[in-house]
């Protein structure tokens, strides 16, 4: 199975993703795998395009948060392109506006986007790494990207400390099971 909720294509100056799709727990682990590729190569610059995307959840968030951490470790960027006003809002109320661009007005693509919209593809050979994760891998993948959003700022901390002790538990109960 493909993930089709995600095409992308890496350009020259940036690799470009486009969510096709809500942005969620269920394609954020994809898009974790396709960015970190990209920067494991020396990537900088890596566009979500969000234009056709009618919302995201706290994990999406969560996984664009820790990209930009590691795209600001390198001296790179997350930009989030064409996000709808309720999407924007929602990144905003997390402060994600702090380390991701939104729509930056000078950003080398502003130009050109139809045109690379057109290039993107999706990785018809590769399962989505959502589909090859187990339940324990998805729990922390969730876990993981719920603490990057509680380590932004104290309201994001309170917001998110019981969604994030109760994955914990999760986490401990899986693991205990595996040990059995």
């Amino acid at each position: 199975m493909t993930d089709a909720s995600l095409t992308y294509h890496e350009f020259d100056d940036c690799l470009w993703i486009r969510c096709n799709s809500r942005g969620s727990f269920v394609n954020s682990p994809s898009l974790k795998s396709i960015a970190e590729k990209y920067i494991s190569r020396g990537g900088k610059v890596i566009v979500v395009d969000l234009e056709i995307c009618p919302g995201v959840d706290s994990t999406f968030m969560g996984t664009l948060a820790g990209l930009a951490r590691k795209l600001m470790g390198t001296g790179g960027v997350l930009q989030i392109a064409t996000p709808t006003q309720r999407t924007r809002a929602a990144m905003e109320s997390l402060g994600l506006d702090m380390l991701v661009e939104i729509d930056p007005s000078g950003a080398i693509w502003q130009g050109d986007m139809e045109s690379r919209r057109t290039q993107l593809t999706q990785d018809s050979r590769q399962e989505t790494t959502a589909d090859k994760m187990n339940e324990l891998e998805r729990t922390r993948h969730v876990l993981e990207a719920h603490n990057t959003l509680r380590s932004m700022n104290h309201k994001n901390n309170e917001a998110f400390g019981y969604v994030c002790e109760t994955l914990e538990e999760d986490l401990m109960r899986h693991e205990a099971e595996l040990d059995d």
